[in-house]
């Protein structure tokens, strides 16, 4: 399904595109996750627990509410969206236009997610953090 969305072009600041960058580096998810809701919309079914890691979209098995909660992380830096029915939101998520085009970028020059610096953890730790706390 194709939406005038799909055709925009958006334009995003080189501070948006780093920060969404390294969230999704510091992310417990692997890239086929990200690959697999740019085409579709995924269940936190399929991500939390042991099911994640058997459908290879999670490095490690996290508890559904956990899972949420990175998720919801991967949100408020742009990446992801829920996704929404006749009844209002789900428990599946999709990629932005954001998420779109960094995993696009990612998959054309290494096909994984590059792996997080440690200054990369703590400077998202630290956004992460003072954003619930502000």
């Amino acid at each position: 399904m194709s939406t005038d969305l799909d055709n925009k072009t958006f334009t995003y600041t080189p501070s948006t595109i780093q920060r969404a960058k390294r969230a999704l580096s510091c992310s417990p998810f692997r890239l086929k996750l990200f690959q697999d809701m740019r085409n579709q919309s995924v269940p936190i079914q399929q991500i939390a627990t042991a099911v994640g890691i058997e459908s290879g979209y999670a490095k490690k098995a996290f508890s559904e509410p956990r899972t949420e909660d990175n998720l919801v992380w991967l949100i408020n830096v742009g990446l992801l969206r829920r996704e929404v029915d006749g009844q209002g939101l789900t428990d599946s998520f999709r990629l932005t236009p954001l998420g779109r085009q960094i995993v696009d970028e990612w998959e054309r020059e290494q096909n994984q997610i590059p792996p997080a610096s440690l200054v990369d953890r703590v400077s998202n730790w630290l956004n992460r953090w003072l954003k619930w706390t502000l």
